[in-house]
């Protein structure tokens, strides 16, 4: 079985653009930290869509995040993780 890298470029720590900031924070963080930490926000403001829980609507903050839509699938998160941080 393969290991991983220490400093695999998917651990690497990503800049936050400010509309990313406002959500998360703005310290620098790995990908994956992205996607917990929105994961926290989404649920903490109860903001999974209550028929189809792969559906998420936003608020005003995620409406920013997510290019003006009002509702995503969870699906398309990284691209809009993408799209938010280098």
């Amino acid at each position: 079985m393969a290991v991983a890298k220490k400093n695999s470029k998917f651990m690497k720590p990503l800049t936050l653009d400010a509309v990313l900031s406002d959500i998360i924070g703005n310290k620098p963080v790995p990908r994956t930290e992205i996607v917990k930490k929105l994961w926290v926000y989404i649920k903490k403001n109860n903001l999974q869509d209550s028929k189809n829980r792969r559906n998420i609507n936003a608020d005003e903050k995620l409406l920013k995040f997510f290019g003006g839509k009002k509702q995503v699938s969870m699906f398309e998160l990284a691209k809009f993780i993408g799209n938010h941080a280098k």
